[in-house]
């Protein structure tokens, strides 16, 4: 069955970022809310965003609260921090696995499409 996954690389500090809010939208005609999830100690979403007969065709977006993150572990930011909250547009098709990954530090990101 095909699903979509997520986990987090905090890259400043070589590890998993635990404990960063994610929200899943469906983008169409209106951008809709379909998913969250906070991040666990290995950095992963629990659970698939979308799994089965949710995986629909189409076009995504992922919002990561990194700001949020790196301040609970007391990183210094700028003011405003320079990545707040990391959006990720993509799209799937509906019979196929999707793992999108957030590397990240308080200057940077990079993501891929992962297995």
């Amino acid at each position: 069955m095909a699903k979509l996954t997520t986990h987090v690389l905090d890259t400043s500090r070589g590890g998993p970022a635990a404990g960063v809010a994610i929200r899943l939208f469906s983008i169409g005609a209106s951008r809709q809310h379909i998913a969250g999830a906070t991040t666990n100690a290995d950095g992963r979403a629990p659970q698939p965003l979308l799994e089965n007969e949710g995986m629909v065709t189409g076009t995504y977006e992922l919002e990561f609260d990194v700001g949020s993150y790196f301040r609970a572990r007391d990183t210094a930011l700028a003011d405003p921090p320079f990545l707040d909250t990391v959006v990720i547009r993509f799209s799937i098709r509906d019979d196929e696995d999707y793992h999108v990954p957030l590397l990240v530090s308080p200057w940077s990101y990079s993501t891929y499409r992962g297995s």
